[in-house]
């Protein structure tokens, strides 16, 4: 893995330059127009990177963004992996060690979930403060490689507190509702059933999803601080469980980005 990541890094360099970002951004369904604020410099296709995993969704561009935002350099991957897709857990996460080694200091990440908690509706953000885990694989499986990381990382803050308070802070200050809870990693890609939804809140969820922690787990192995939020998508607290289209998905989403876009701007300038 190790050979594989610094063959990418080399040939992204190739292609940036002396462009060295300091933040990595990982957006989520539905989220990708937080690229309108990047004063973008260069724009490379995950098809033409070495070793990098092409995103099969339609509504996922599968592109890496550099630029500035809110006057700091940043990278952005517009588009990400799911293993639903077919990928392993090592293949989904690739790309947050490859931005690791290109420089960045903090990553941000952003996703589109579903509600367990009745106090949090649709179009509602949620500053992620902890995670849990059901997803089937984990991405430090196998052979540890000590350059990237320890054989066994500490899990114990997970997401950074400072940046969690600063954006609930950010949200009050603009009269945007932003909670702050426990997502729940899922395969997907279905979405839950009833009962499904019940337990999911009985074990602790706040909010369900199928990506974000594999990303995560890496990011900590590597020493990376993490600062997550969902946009809340749809609802699976009600008596009677409405269907859900991607399409429906899609549309939160998309009325919900300029607030997710607000927060992460006005924490980026901060760092």
């Amino acid at each position: 893995m190790l050979e594989s990541i610094q063959n990418t890094v080399k040939y992204i360099k190739s292609r940036i330059g002396d462009f060295e970002p300091e933040v990595g951004i990982i957006l989520g369904t539905g989220l990708g127009g937080l690229v309108k604020e990047i004063e973008v410099e260069k724009q490379l296709m995950y098809s033409n990177i070495p070793d990098f995993p092409i995103s099969t969704l339609e509504f996922h561009s599968g592109k890496l963004i550099f630029g500035t935002l809110a006057g700091v350099k940043v990278v952005a991957m517009q588009g990400r992996l799911h293993y639903y897709e077919g990928y392993n857990m090592q293949q989904i996460t690739f790309p947050v060690r490859v931005l690791k080694y290109l420089g960045i200091k903090t990553l941000f990440v952003s996703n589109a979930s579903g509600s367990l908690n009745p106090a949090f509706k649709k179009g509602d953000l949620m500053a992620i403060t902890d995670h849990i885990n059901l997803q089937p694989q984990n991405p430090l499986i196998g052979r540890n490689e000590e350059e990237l990381g320890p054989r066994f990382p500490d899990m114990s803050q997970p997401y950074r507190r400072d940046l969690i308070e600063k954006a609930l802070n950010i949200a009050s200050a603009n009269n945007i509702t932003c909670h702050k809870g426990v997502y729940v990693a899922v395969t997907g890609p279905n979405l839950e059933t009833k009962a499904e939804y019940t337990y999911l809140r009985i074990i602790g969820g706040d909010v369900v999803g199928m990506s974000t922690v594999p990303e995560v787990i890496v990011a900590n192995h590597m020493g990376l601080p993490v600062f997550a939020i969902s946009v809340l998508t749809d609802e699976g607290f009600t008596d009677e469980l409405q269907p859900v289209s991607i399409e429906d998905i899609l549309k939160i989403a998309e009325e919900a980005e300029p607030k997710l876009t607000l927060i992460l701007k006005e924490l980026i300038a901060g760092i």
